[in-house]
């Protein structure tokens, strides 16, 4: 039972969905009382204030259920990751182009790394031709949406489904 209600008078719907009338609290909680169930105020803001007679117990239990089903049918996308060299070769973009397009088909994104170790750093305009090579190859199901980004030695773009 609900026992944060004030007003002295209150609109009931049954346990069936009827509306029974507006009663008295007290009135209203012994029609709750005799169908063994609660009586719950489910609009507090009106006047005046809406009460339903349920089984509180079962109706919590009802919604948790809910809650979880949405969680179970609910998609969750992942960050896959594809690195790259400043010096890969054409047939090895073509794979991981593959490996891109089975990610993104899985709804999930793909982060392109391009690494420099030791002075391939001094490569950066061959790393972006590479990386554009990679968009070139991937436009047809994937979208950048984050374009290339320097971090140090790292540059790194993000790759979505269309």
């Amino acid at each position: 039972m609900n026992r944060g209600i004030r007003a002295s008078q209150v609109r009931v719907i049954g346990s069936d969905g009827e509306q029974i009338g507006i009663l008295p609290i007290d009135e209203a909680l012994k029609v709750a009382g005799e169908e063994a169930l609660d009586l719950v105020e489910v609009s507090p803001g009106v006047n005046p204030p809406v009460c339903k007679i349920m089984d509180f117990g079962k109706y919590k239990y009802e919604q948790t259920k809910k809650k979880q089903e949405a969680k179970r049918k609910q998609k969750s996308t992942q960050i896959k990751e594809i690195k790259v060299r400043p010096k890969t070769d054409n047939h090895d973009l073509e794979t991981k182009a593959r490996h891109i397009e089975k990610f993104i088909g899985n709804n999930d994104k793909v982060k392109v790394t391009m690494v420099f170790r030791g002075r391939e750093f001094i490569l950066r305009e061959q790393a972006h031709v590479v990386l554009e090579k990679v968009v070139a190859m991937t436009e047809e199901f994937a979208q950048v949406e984050q374009t290339p980004k320097n971090e140090g030695r790292v540059i790194t773009m993000i790759l979505g489904p269309k």
